[in-house]
């Protein structure tokens, strides 16, 4: 038994020796936004350029060692160059000005609006988990593994959604890979956004509208909804076919990262009220992989539940399924998803998937695009079955007992806490 034990002890020595051997393998003299053929970025003269060729980050490089702890995601495609259009904001769009700087816990963004009202963002490709990092981890030096994590995240993912998502008749925010140069535009703002790489991309709330919908009053965001409801009651409702399938979409590009604060609505006025039409947003999670020893225990079912990788089947749903998605669909019936999921196999044919994935520059498609083809037929394949499940996961999940996230200083006052539909 002893020996049993000492054995146990030295393999646990062995194995954390790995880790930090894996940790301290992240290179020194990485570079984001990195511009190929280029050694001073401080010499160029960008109004000559209309585009470049950038690499989006080559802080994900690793050895056999830290591929084998921490995983092969798509470092590749982070550190390949791609051409990428440069932008200037005074003359985007007939010029576009800042309103405001936003952004999560891991994306830096700019708010933009044009000059009729439309606004815009820009969202850094490279982000910044730092915020994400709990005291211990830094304390034992294992920060690395948390911004290593990123590299899970494919770079270029949201643009392929776009395609996707046209083809399922969902609404989304049109997002452009751009570059924008330091620039007087950017005032103050440009030491922390200029000479870096963006998604150009409508916001999830606006005054105007921006999209092919007709009769539209504004689009707002969750929160906000939730304070409309309040105001409106029962002559508010949302569009729940158009919520289930974009909910279901999410389960085919394997976007676990769906709350709250990530759905704009497009508010649609008619004959006896007003209806909620879902505005997805930030798709960094889409086509989420997972490899690698570390990653793996940590996204276990039983660990995080939430973070679930993207692979030809979906192995644990109910980790996709949220308090957002008790809040507004819990009493939507089996038969709607149903329907919309059979209505995603008609729409999502493997040639507009193969069309979608082949917009990507040849060689990001040469690196990922075929992997990703076939697990978006997969799932796409077996939609039904999987809508079936998540309908009667949600019939049993309970209600929310919190405010969704971003809604937590709203005042509900005992009203809609619990569901879009309950007083």
């Amino acid at each position: 038994m002893k020996r049993i034990f000492l054995i146990l002890i030295g393999v646990l020595i062995f194995f954390i020796i790995l880790i930090y051997w894996s940790l301290n393998s992240t290179p020194e003299n990485y570079k984001t936004s990195a511009i190929v053929n280029h050694d001073n970025i401080n010499s160029i003269n960008f109004q000559d350029y209309d585009s470049l060729t950038i690499a989006a980050s080559t802080l994900y490089e690793a050895n056999e060692l830290k591929k084998l702890m921490q995983g092969e995601h798509y470092r590749k495609a982070w550190a390949t160059p791609i051409k990428v259009p440069v932008v200037f904001l005074d003359t985007l769009l007939g010029g576009l000005t800042i309103i405001k700087e936003g952004g999560g816990n891991q994306t830096k963004s700019l708010k933009l609006k044009d000059s009729i009202g439309n606004k815009y963002a820009l969202r850094s490709i490279n982000k910044t988990p730092a915020p994400l990092v709990p005291e211990f981890a830094k304390t034992l030096g294992l920060e690395n593994i948390i911004v290593d994590g990123i590299s899970a995240q494919h770079p270029y993912a949201a643009t392929v959604v776009a395609t996707l998502a046209d083809a399922a008749h969902i609404l989304h925010t049109a997002p452009q890979l751009v570059f924008i140069p330091k620039q007087e535009t950017l005032k103050e703002y440009n030491e922390n956004y200029g000479n870096k790489l963006f998604l150009f991309e409508h916001e999830t709330e606006s005054d105007t509208n921006w999209t092919v919908i007709k009769d539209v009053r504004t689009i707002i965001e969750t929160d906000d909804l939730q304070k409309l409801k309040l105001e409106l009651g029962t002559a508010l409702k949302i569009d729940e076919h158009a919520l289930v399938r974009a909910r279901l979409f999410d389960l085919i590009i394997g976007d676990w990262d769906r709350h709250a604060k990530q759905w704009g609505w497009v508010i649609k006025k008619e004959q006896y009220g007003e209806i909620a039409i879902p505005l997805p947003g930030d798709r960094d999670n889409a086509f989420f992989t997972i490899s690698g020893i570390i990653p793996n225990i940590i996204s276990n079912k039983n660990v995080t539940p939430e973070v679930r990788p993207f692979q030809d089947e979906i192995e644990y749903l109910p980790g996709l399924i949220h308090d957002f998605d008790a809040y507004f669909l819990k009493r939507t019936p089996q038969t709607v998803f149903v329907e919309e999921a059979q209505q995603l196999q008609l729409l999502l044919t493997d040639t507009m998937i193969e069309k979608a994935m082949r917009q990507w520059p040849k060689q990001i498609y040469e690196l990922d695009g075929l992997d990703i083809e076939k697990k978006l037929k997969s799932r796409r394949d077996e939609i039904v079955t999987y809508a079936k499940e998540f309908q009667r996961i949600l019939n049993e999940k309970d209600y929310p007992t919190a405010p969704l996230k971003g809604s937590e200083n709203l005042d509900l006052n005992g009203h809609y806490l619990k569901c879009f539909e309950c007083f």
